[in-house]
């Protein structure tokens, strides 16, 4: 027998299956191995440490009401992202109602580097977000995913839920602009 109901009952589909059986004890353990990941991920996308943890409360919320149906079709932890993707996308829709303003770009950590590497880190850092926020929303999304997060296009594709050929042409064409961005800042241009 192959997939899920091989894997051991301490993994990822196993705790999910003794979730959706109502094991508080198992949502405790899943919630110890994700919520580090899920927090980082969302306070890069919010910017604040309280919404993070806001989001990784309604995540866990949700893991726990649809645990039984997690299909093993992907990673858990893509799964977790996934679900991570859609309350992050839902609270910026609530913020965008109460006020019409985009959200702080990211800054770049430069804590324990010298000063000479600090500030041509803080240099292009701020190219490439420059580069980044000139993306369109589709484009980001994909590259965030990809290099902040480590995911591959299919698990890409599925926290997106959107078809993997997408994933790759949005990569592609995000790709294109980023190389035409920067050529033009580092004045590198053909």
């Amino acid at each position: 027998m192959t997939g899920p109901d091989r894997e051991q009952p301490d993994s990822d589909a196993g705790l999910l299956r003794r979730i959706a059986a109502g094991s508080t004890a198992a949502l405790g353990e899943f919630y110890d191995r994700h919520q580090a990941r899920v927090h980082a991920f969302a306070l890069r996308r919010l910017g604040e440490p309280a919404d993070a943890a806001d989001v990784v409360h309604e995540v866990m919320m949700q893991v726990w009401r649809s645990a039984g149906r997690f299909q093993g079709r992907s990673r858990a932890s893509t799964w977790v992202l996934g679900i991570a993707h859609h309350k992050i996308l839902d609270r910026h829709r609530r913020q965008a109602a109460r006020r019409d303003q985009a959200l702080d770009p990211e800054t770049p950590d430069t804590e324990g580097a010298g000063p000479a590497a600090a500030l041509a880190g803080a240099r292009d850092a701020r190219q490439v977000r420059h580069c980044l926020e000139q993306l369109p929303g589709d484009h980001r999304q994909v590259v965030h995913l990809a290099f902040y997060e480590g995911l591959a296009q299919a698990d890409i594709a599925r926290v997106l839920d959107c078809p993997e050929g997408t994933v790759k042409s949005r990569m592609y064409h995000a790709r294109q602009r980023l190389r035409r961005c920067l050529a033009v800042l580092t004045g590198s241009e053909p």
